[in-house]
């Protein structure tokens, strides 16, 4: 394959009558889109219950969150940030976490622009990946250059697809995450980071809670990428996310040993947020940071570990 397209999940509809006209996808989105852009922060609460109830069957609690979906929904409305905005753009995280832990821990970019026809492509190496600094998932992987330029259909798509999300903003979308609003939309080029052996790189997740590393997951470079999930003791954890782990124990790399004493650095001022590495060849790399991880709508494969990570996130 020559070209992978990440696109964000489906949009989903809500549980309650009143919301259908934010019945969300690609093909009808504008008018909708435009809906949500403009609803008055004071029906943001309304608003967000109607999409909890959907996407999660469960009524959601704001005055006396328990769960950790719950209590994420609560950090979107009562707990945004002007410096949680800046950390997560994509571009300008990068100087925060120069002055932070260093730049030798900042994947080096290859173009940053506004314009996708301002992209020199003869310039980019033969693999590569690019994205926009004020979404999730908003990203094309190009493995093979040479072919992309060659099949003038995807290169279409490409452009059509980068025009469509400079023109977009994030934050309306999966459920209101606040911090990508008032993003300025960049598009950043950056190499596609392979291992020796051909294979993807090792990721890691870090779950810090009120600025203490609680929860690990370590998708290994090897196929199938199920995750290895520790505790902070870096012990086989009992937490079930979405996704099921490993089922044999290991012992956690050193690199994700590295990955947590930075990411303790990095979370120390923040009720929640999840600090996401790739180790590849033998360096260590911040990727960003999620402050609103999954948008609080986990099916978790073990719905008491919701309440039990809803326990360990504390909330004033």
């Amino acid at each position: 394959m020559i070209i992978e397209c990440f696109f964000p999940p489906p949009i989903f509809k809500f549980g309650r009558k009143k919301y259908n006209k934010y019945d969300l996808c690609y093909k009808n989105s504008i008018q909708n889109y435009q809906d949500i852009v403009s609803l008055p922060e004071e029906k943001y609460k309304e608003y967000l219950e109607g999409w909890f109830l959907y996407n999660t069957g469960e009524t959601l609690d704001l005055r006396h969150p328990k769960t950790f979906n719950e209590k994420i929904q609560w950090l979107k409305l009562y707990d945004s940030t002007e410096l949680k905005t800046m950390l997560t753009d994509k571009v300008k995280v990068r100087d925060w976490i120069k002055g932070q832990i260093g730049s030798e821990y900042l994947k080096p970019v290859l173009w940053i622009g506004k314009n996708f026809d301002d992209i020199n492509f003869d310039e980019l190496p033969e693999s590569f990946i690019i994205k926009t600094n004020h979404g999730s998932k908003w990203h094309f992987v190009i493995k093979s250059k040479s072919q992309f330029l060659k099949t003038k259909e995807l290169y279409a798509i490409l452009k059509k697809r980068f025009q469509v999300w400079m023109d977009m903003q994030f934050w309306p979308l999966f459920g209101l995450e606040l911090q990508y609003k008032n993003i300025e939309p960049y598009i950043i080029i950056e190499p596609l980071l392979i291992d020796a052996n051909n294979s993807l790189p090792s990721e890691y997740e870090i779950y810090c809670f009120n600025g203490e590393p609680e929860l690990l997951i370590e998708i290994p470079s090897n196929l199938p990428r199920n995750p290895y999930v520790y505790n902070k003791n870096f012990k086989t954890s009992d937490i079930l996310l979405d996704v099921p782990p490993q089922e044999n124990s290991k012992f956690a790399p050193e690199s994700l040993k590295k990955a947590v004493i930075l990411s303790k650095q990095l979370s120390k001022n923040f009720k929640l947020v999840r600090v996401d590495w790739i180790f590849s060849n033998n360096q260590l790399y911040f990727n960003e940071m999620t402050f609103t991880p999954c948008s609080g709508i986990y099916k978790f494969l073990n719905k008491e570990n919701n309440i039990q990570l809803g326990k360990m996130l504390r909330i004033k």
